[in-house]
């Protein structure tokens, strides 16, 4: 880097003398102009509107016009202004660092010791550790008197350019003025999207895009030359979606907590009709699961139903076979005694069997009977 400006602060009777550097830098690509039909370089020249020469830098002079009548203003006459020799920047106050309205920042500098002994330098520094406070100074910058704040980053006191009151303009905007309901479901779902975004800033994770695509076309234009396709370069961009004016303010909060929950990028993404649409096949779908399951049900109770009566008819044979092994192992008397049991049994279900078909046969007759009564 190389020093732009040298001066002291005058921290009261203590001077602290400096070099001023530019603490930031432009990294946008340099680009000129040219004539599109042959290439050649446009250029500006500094022509005089009386005489139309082409007047060189050192032969103009500044001039103020005001009512007609202009005044000019030579380079030794603006250099006699007291203001523009100073070389000091004056500390007029310390201020706590939040009362400072971050919109009248216009420019860092950094300041460097310029002295054998930079105890000075650092006394200031501790000073304005100590006190958390910001340094509220004055100081003439290239024809210009300015208004700065001096505070402290990474051990280096940074001077920052900052506007004066009448330089920063007041809002003034009627729309403003209209009486606006916010529900609150509005402001829970808008502070839940806040805290879904929350997080420390770091300004490495953020790129400058246009600069990267650009420098990407020239490395492809020097490549390809005027047979470039710019779509193939950048790749077809996608539909221009979600650039539409949002109508109902709930639903946009909603779907962009989902897609910052990662649920629901595809709802999103989605019309009202595909919803509509997925709905409706899901309600097919499911009329039609219906007879399935029914079916089902009825298959598992009838497989239940005849698992039972297998079990039961397990259950009764195995009771006869039991039955009829206890019979076998009986004595020779207890056998002749089940001998004539059996055969009294045989006669009861004999007879029993001979009056059940002339019941049958007197109920046939009664209802025969009565279908020839007169209705």
């Amino acid at each position: 880097m190389r020093a732009i400006w040298k001066g002291a602060i005058a921290f009261g009777l203590v001077n602290v003398p400096v070099k001023v550097y530019s603490a930031t830098e432009d990294h946008d690509i340099s680009l000129h102009q040219v004539h599109n039909a042959d290439g050649g370089r446009i250029r500006y020249q500094r022509r005089c509107e009386v005489c139309s020469q082409v007047i060189d830098y050192s032969d103009i002079e500044k001039a103020y016009e005001e009512d007609g009548k202009t005044v000019v203003l030579s380079k030794d006459e603006l250099k006699a202004i007291p203001a523009e020799n100073s070389h000091e920047i004056e500390v007029v106050q310390f201020v706590p660092s939040e009362q400072l309205e971050p919109m009248m920042f216009e420019k860092s500098y950094y300041l460097e010791p310029d002295s054998k002994s930079p105890k000075a330098y650092v006394l200031l520094r501790r000073a304005l550790e100590d006190t958390d406070r910001v340094a509220i100074v004055q100081f003439a910058l290239r024809e210009k008197t300015r208004l700065g704040a001096l505070r402290i980053k990474d051990d280096v006191l940074v001077l920052q350019s900052l506007l004066w009151p009448d330089e920063v303009r007041e809002a003034n905007f009627p729309s403003l003025d209209v009486s606006i309901k916010i529900s609150p479901q509005e402001r829970d779902m808008s502070a839940a999207l806040v805290e879904s975004m929350a997080a420390d800033f770091d300004p490495e994770h953020f790129t400058d895009d246009y600069q990267v695509q650009l420098r990407q076309l020239i490395e492809a234009k020097l490549e390809q030359g005027d047979a470039l396709d710019t779509d193939e370069t950048f790749g077809v961009e996608a539909g221009e979606g979600g650039k539409g004016e949002v109508i109902d303010l709930m639903e946009a909060l909603k779907r962009s907590l989902d897609r910052k929950r990662g649920g629901g990028a595809g709802t999103a993404a989605g019309d009202s009709d595909d919803t509509a649409g997925s709905t409706e096949s899901e309600d097919d779908e499911e009329a039609a699961a219906k007879p399935a399951r029914k079916r089902a049900a009825t298959g598992k109770a009838t497989e239940s139903k005849s698992a039972e009566t297998k079990s039961t008819a397990g259950k009764t044979t195995a009771s006869k076979s039991t039955a009829s092994k206890s019979t076998a192992k009986s004595t020779d008397s207890n056998s002749a005694a089940k001998t004539g049991a059996t055969k009294s049994t045989a006669k009861s279900t004999a007879s029993k069997t001979a009056d059940k078909p002339a019941a049958k046969t007197a109920a046939g007759k009664a209802t025969s009977t009565r279908a020839r009564k007169p209705a």
